[in-house]
């Protein structure tokens, strides 16, 4: 049997696998599947390519198992000169996120601007909430630190520290990435997250030098950043471990449930851990005896995404009908707006072929009434009755 190798996935396309192979050596390591010797010769001697084009295994489809970005599979029968391999059996998987589809992640790096486009308070603590959901590591970065004041500096990092977050301040555009960034992200894989436009293509540009990813400007008329990430792809770190690049988006999903989002904020478990509420199931609201209740930052925000997700909630257990007559979103003051959808059917246009086949349908309706007109022509009063 051919030797088998070790690699992690950087990127899927449609059912193919780009692997990064690891490093082999001459010595037996074990495999992190069966525990078994594995022998095998250098990779890097030669010419033979450090990534390979894989497919997948029939019988992985047959038992339904999935290949993920971030994912250590094992490779076997590698055709070097075609750059091609098979993939034959995943590693257990440390954690797993189906949004942005990744595994194997232990950290994330969110990434906000403090300008172009602005910071806005309630946005961050929806991607913090967010973040917080997954159980990993958050280092939360702020970007663009040359185009505010160091008064503004200082308010943002005075409001961060109530939230209970320590934020590592850059300015990618002027080379000011501080090096408790690269020691961060040293042997992780490290989800980089945050909204459109902030930076964060420009970011990994700068700690990976050899990459050349495309980068956007911010849109003039609505203040956001334009999308320039379309798929997740890892990019090796030159100190060891993983950079997943995301797709940006202005608002991520929260689907935990109600008595669980108290949780992800610091803030309120920093209070029930002094002391606990009267009600074991207490959602913090209007309950009496509630420890939580009271004049902190972002009370406003919790209610706010506590609403929301009793929408969401609300929503998924009606009919389709009501399901579909309102839409709900978050507006540039961060407050929760419920608007009506419109009907897809009331305003859309007629094709061309109903139009055709209502004409048709008329002019026969004519036809068949003159017909009728004839046959009547000549009858008496009597015949008629």
């Amino acid at each position: 049997m051919a030797d088998s190798l070790w690699g992690t996935v950087v990127s899927v396309q449609a059912n193919y696998y780009w692997v990064r192979l690891e490093p082999m050596v001459k010595t037996a390591v074990a495999s992190p599947l069966n525990h078994e010797p594995l022998i095998s010769a250098s990779l890097r001697s030669g010419e033979q390519p450090s990534h390979l084009l894989c497919t997948r295994r029939a019988r992985l489809k047959k038992t339904g198992q999935q290949v993920m970005v971030g994912d250590r599979v094992e490779v076997q029968e590698p055709d070097w000169q075609g750059q091609r391999g098979a993939i034959a059996a995943v590693a257990p998987r440390i954690t797993a996120l189906d949004r942005p589809p990744v595994a194997n992640a232990s950290q994330i790096l969110l990434v906000f601007a403090l300008a172009e486009p602005s910071l806005e308070p309630f946005q961050l603590s929806w991607f913090l909430v967010k973040a917080e959901s997954t159980g990993m590591q958050i280092c939360l970065a702020l970007n663009k630190r040359d185009l505010v004041d160091a008064a503004a500096q200082a308010a943002w990092h005075q409001r961060l520290q109530r939230w209970g977050y320590d934020p590592l301040w850059l300015s990618v555009r002027n080379q000011s990435v501080p090096a408790a960034l690269h020691q961060k992200l040293s042997t992780h894989i490290t989800i980089v997250s945050g909204p459109s436009g902030v930076g964060k293509s420009s970011l990994i540009n700068h700690l990976i030098p050899d990459l050349d990813l495309r980068v956007a400007t911010v849109s003039g008329k609505l203040g956001r950043g334009r999308h320039t990430t379309r798929h997740v792809e890892l990019f090796a770190f030159p100190q060891g471990g993983f950079l997943a690049d995301t797709p940006g988006f202005n608002q991520p999903d929260i689907d935990c449930a109600p008595e669980d989002l108290a949780a992800y904020f610091p803030e309120i478990r920093q209070r029930l851990a002094q002391r606990h509420c009267q009600f074991n199931n207490c959602l913090h609201q209007e309950e009496p005896g509630c420890v939580v209740r009271g004049d902190w930052e972002r009370y406003g925000h919790y209610l706010q995404l506590l609403n929301a997700i009793a929408i969401q909630g609300y929503s998924q257990t009606q009919p389709h009908e009501l399901e579909t007559t309102m839409k709900y979103k978050v507006a540039g003051s961060g407050q929760l707006q419920a608007e009506p959808k419109l009907s897809a059917k009331k305003y859309r246009r007629v094709s061309r072929r109903s139009q055709n086949k209502a004409l048709q349908d008329l002019c026969q309706e004519l036809v068949d009434s003159a017909d009728d007109l004839e046959a009547l022509e000549g009858l008496s009063l009597d015949e008629l009755l």
